[in-house]
């Protein structure tokens, strides 16, 4: 069994003021002679953009860059929390295991101390695609077919669920097929083991769908259906309504109002030193216009494309960088310190329920945890994010 380790943060980072950081002078990019980068399956956006990035650092600084594909968010993580990687390439799942819910809600994970280095918002969206042949052109008409879950990927599942109920449906109104990881998912729908899967809509997965005797079509989530919307925000918070223009089956002559959240969102462990956080984020800045094109997707991790105020905090190294550029306010220092401060409460609640001689059931033990964290979290003055 994996050892137990919990990320905390330190104390003093809540207080940070990343303001102060004078940026009269900024340090030169000092990357490691090697690096380690975690992302989803080979061919995905994630992983795709992920190598792209990994080229410039080898390209421009002399780094040898090797981009690990994992099935699911555990084993994405796995290496940072064993120090054999600096920074995965992430979806919704980071915020997941920052909240300590879902399959990270077991007692050899907990709350995760995950922070922001660059993340992407670009043409695409994110959504279930649904092979063309069911005949389904609406969410709700999902109801009774297959849809795909990855076993160790509450991100995906959330997502996928999600985006169910702006149909009004639930993972009770479908029937769920599970799958080893992410390309396995994809594969099932192009061999009509699964009817519809979660992706942003650029993935390499679903471009081969597309191209497939099944096709591919991505039902839509009209941006004024109001009650609709406010189902899947209840769900994935983190969603917001956005016009996609590319991926499989999609032009700018033939957009779809779908959903969307930052992907690829690279995340690091608060533990990782500022100086090699901001090197690496600094390297991510410069170095933008030799991988802006390498990858679809890859254009959006330009610094004044970065989504403000999310749900994660950005790493003090890479704050540090992002300020240097021109691209951090003061505002965004207060909504990091808040953010920064909701995970020492995390930290210090999983700590607290450890010393409670918790179940041993893994379900009594998560219910156990949910119901200590709404606690906490909400003598702290903090929104659950979860419902019980």
């Amino acid at each position: 069994m994996m050892r137990r380790l919990i990320d905390s943060v330190p104390a003093a980072l809540a207080t940070l003021s990343l303001l102060a950081i004078a940026p009269a002078l900024a340090d030169e990019v000092k990357l490691p002679p090697s690096m380690a980068i975690t992302a989803y399956d080979t061919g995905t956006a994630g992983f795709n953009i992920t190598v792209g990035v990994g080229k410039m650092m080898k390209d421009k600084h002399g780094t040898d860059v090797r981009v690990l594909p994992a099935g699911n968010d555990v084993a994405r993580l796995a290496p940072l929390r064993a120090k054999r990687a600096s920074m995965s390439a992430m979806g919704s799942g980071s915020y997941f295991a920052q909240e300590g819910v879902f399959e990270f809600g077991v007692k050899e994970w907990g709350p995760q101390a995950l922070q922001l280095v660059l993340s992407s918002v670009d043409c695409n969206g994110a959504s279930l695609g649904v092979a063309r042949d069911t005949g389904v052109t609406e969410i709700k008409q999902l109801r009774g077919k297959r849809v795909g879950f990855v076993v160790g990927s509450p991100a995906l599942n959330q997502n996928s669920l999600a985006v169910l109920a702006f149909g009004d449906l639930k993972q009770s109104d479908v029937k769920v097929v599970e799958f080893s990881s992410y390309g396995a998912m994809w594969k099932g729908l192009v061999n009509n083991d699964v009817d519809a899967a979660f992706a942003t809509t650029i993935t390499g997965p679903a471009k081969e769908a597309e191209t497939s005797p099944r096709g591919i079509i991505w039902p839509p989530l009209p941006h004024n259906d109001k009650a609709g919307w406010e189902r899947v925000q209840k769900v994935g918070s983190f969603f917001f309504r956005h016009m996609a223009t590319c991926g499989a089956g999609i032009s700018k002559d033939k957009p779809i109002e779908l959903g969307n959240y930052p992907y690829p969102i690279f995340v690091v462990y608060a533990s990782l030193p500022t100086d090699e956080v901001y090197s690496i984020t600094k390297a991510m800045i410069t170095g933008y216009d030799a991988y802006k094109d390498s990858a679809p997707g890859a254009s959006g991790l330009a610094a004044d494309r970065q989504t403000k105020n999310w749900v994660i905090p950005v790493h003090p190294g890479a704050a540090k960088a992002l300020k240097e550029a021109g691209h951090w306010t003061a505002d965004q220092e207060t909504h990091n310190n808040g953010l920064l401060k909701r995970q020492q409460v995390l930290a210090a609640a999983w700590a607290d329920y450890g010393k409670t001689n918790p179940p041993s059931d893994d379900k009594a033990y998560l219910d156990g945890w949910m119901k200590a964290r709404a606690a906490a979290l909400a003598k702290a003055n903090m929104p659950n994010g979860f419902d019980q």
